[in-house]
C-alpha cells in the first residue's frame, strides 16, 4: 500500500452532538484531521455547509458534479492533524465516511458509538434520518434516566 496520499482516518468525520432540542435541532462539534480545531455547529444547515465545505477543500472524496448556488463557493484550508484525542458528544457520538458524492448528495457510513451500530447511507437525508433516530433514543433514554435519579 506504499504510495497511498491519505489514510482512512482522513476520511473519517467524528460528529459530536451535545445538544438535540425537541424539533430535532443537532448542535455540537466536528473532527477531522484535516481541522486544526474541532468545528462547531448549531443547527442541521450550518452543520452541512460546515462538512461541504471540509469535503470540497480536502477534496476527499472529489464531488462528481458541481454543486449549484446562487453565489459563489468558498473552500477550506487544510491544516495540521490534530492530535488523536477521543471525542465524545453529550448526546449522541457518529463516526462519519462519506465514501462518494454522487447525485448532489454523500453516500457512505455513518456509525453510533453509544448504541455500537453501524449503517450505510445512500443520500445525505437518509443521514440524517438515521442520526435522528439514534439521537431521539438516546435523547428518550436519557430523560428517562433524569427522571428516577
Amino acid at each position: 500500500m506504499e504510495g497511498r496520499l491519505y489514510g482512512n482516518e482522513f476520511r473519517t468525520t467524528i460528529v459530536c452532538v451535545d445538544q438535540y432540542d425537541e424539533r430535532g435541532v443537532p448542535a455540537g462539534r466536528l473532527y477531522n484531521p484535516y481541522l486544526a480545531e474541532g468545528e462547531q455547529f448549531r443547527s442541521l444547515m450550518e452543520f452541512i455547509r460546515k462538512m461541504e465545505e471540509l469535503l470540497n477543500g480536502t477534496r476527499l472524496p472529489q464531488a462528481y458534479a458541481q454543486p449549484r448556488s446562487f453565489s459563489g463557493g468558498c473552500g477550506v484550508s487544510v491544516e495540521e492533524p490534530p492530535d488523536a484525542a477521543v471525542r465524545e458528544g453529550r448526546i449522541g457520538t457518529f463516526t462519519l465516511r462519506v465514501l462518494f458524492r454522487q447525485n448532489s448528495s454523500w453516500q457512505g457510513s455513518v456509525t453510533w458509538l453509544e448504541g455500537r451500530k453501524e449503517e450505510k447511507f445512500r443520500s445525505a437525508l437518509e443521514l440524517f434520518h438515521l442520526m435522528d433516530s439514534a439521537l431521539s433514543d438516546e435523547l428518550a433514554e436519557q430523560n428517562k434516566l433524569s427522571a428516577f435519579g
